[in-house]
């Protein structure tokens, strides 16, 4: 009896106007090859990121999409913001 687990990249989105990537992973538990379980996790990533530890397909979907004009329309937008506080 073996039993594994192994992390996939289960969907890769790309949204809004500064092309954020949305990223939907599963964590599956297998038993001999027979999956047991799976659970689904989560996250966003923005145009500032670093992507460096993310898997090479989620790498390439966001130098594909995130070109200068987006990166420099997204640091614009963040400038553009009022700290909360101020």
């Amino acid at each position: 009896m073996s039993i594994t687990k192994k992390t996939i990249v289960d969907k890769i989105e790309v949204v809004d106007i500064y092309k954020y990537v949305q990223i939907k992973t599963a964590l599956i538990i297998l038993e001999d090859g027979v999956e047991l379980s799976r659970k689904s996790n989560r996250y966003v990533l923005s145009p500032d990121a670093d992507i460096s530890g993310e898997d090479a397909e989620v790498q390439a979907v966001c130098n594909a999409v995130w070109t200068d004009e987006i990166k420099a329309a997204y640091q614009t937008f963040l400038d553009s913001q009022t700290p909360i506080g101020e």
